[in-house]
């Protein structure tokens, strides 16, 4: 029997050191530092809310801590899509002015490895800038970071939330540089190929809500051919 007590709190002890290792790993951060910035291109940069409640429109399967917006928007309950997320946002340039409008859809995907710091998000931007043209955005997010540092801190705090100042960029592919790949649709981007990074900025985040201040960036950078 004492080799048994002895197997089982040896495995435990293992079991708290493997996710205290895991939480507390420095290097699972998110990056802070675009690998775009040393690019010399031309660069655009646009800015969303993040906050579900102040987007056009946001929707999940209805039974996610965030809740869909407005509330009588359809839900995506049907099993092959239950676990994806679409936001449609109004997006804005440096000066703060309105740009454009821009729907992510989201889902988890199957890469995920939590053991490796890795919450994998599979996502697409479909954008459209009046007066400009459209273009799409294809995304591998890794959410590990904002999920440690936000997401689980609201859910153990008493209060049910997390305030702080967190930034991270959730850009993990599919581009060899952990950038990803924009695809020009019309207007001035058609035929166009680039790299884009997506940061967040949080502030706020309620564990019955979601993110109550928190703001998103796309930063695009163009050939240097590009109009």
């Amino acid at each position: 029997m004492k080799y048994a007590l002895g197997f089982l709190a040896g495995t435990l002890v293992g079991v708290v050191l493997c996710v205290l290792a895991l939480y507390f790993n420095p290097l699972a951060d998110a990056r802070a530092t675009s690998p775009l910035v040393i690019a010399e291109q031309p660069l655009i940069d646009l800015s969303y809310s993040a906050v579900p409640a102040e987007s056009i429109a946001f929707t999940n399967d209805g039974e996610s801590a965030i809740p869909p917006h407005p509330q009588a928007i359809a839900e995506l309950w049907e099993p092959a899509i239950e676990r994806t997320h679409v936001l449609v946002t109004v997006l804005s340039d440096r000066p703060g002015a309105t740009a454009g409008i821009g729907i992510k859809y989201s889902s988890d995907s199957e890469r995920t490895r939590l053991l490796a710091s890795k919450a994998i998000v599979d996502s697409a931007w479909h954008v459209y800038l009046p007066g400009r043209g459209t273009f799409f955005i294809d995304q591998t997010e890794n959410v590990w970071s904002y999920l440690r540092n936000i997401v689980l801190p609201a859910r153990w705090n008493s209060a049910d939330s997390w305030r702080g100042a967190w930034f991270g960029i959730v850009t993990a592919g599919p581009g060899a540089l952990g950038t990803a790949w924009l695809t020009g649709g019309s207007g001035q981007f058609a035929d166009l190929r680039a790299e884009v990074i997506e940061a967040w900025n949080a502030k706020a985040y309620s564990a019955e809500r979601g993110p109550v201040a928190m703001s998103g960036s796309l930063t695009i950078a163009l050939p240097p051919s590009a109009p």
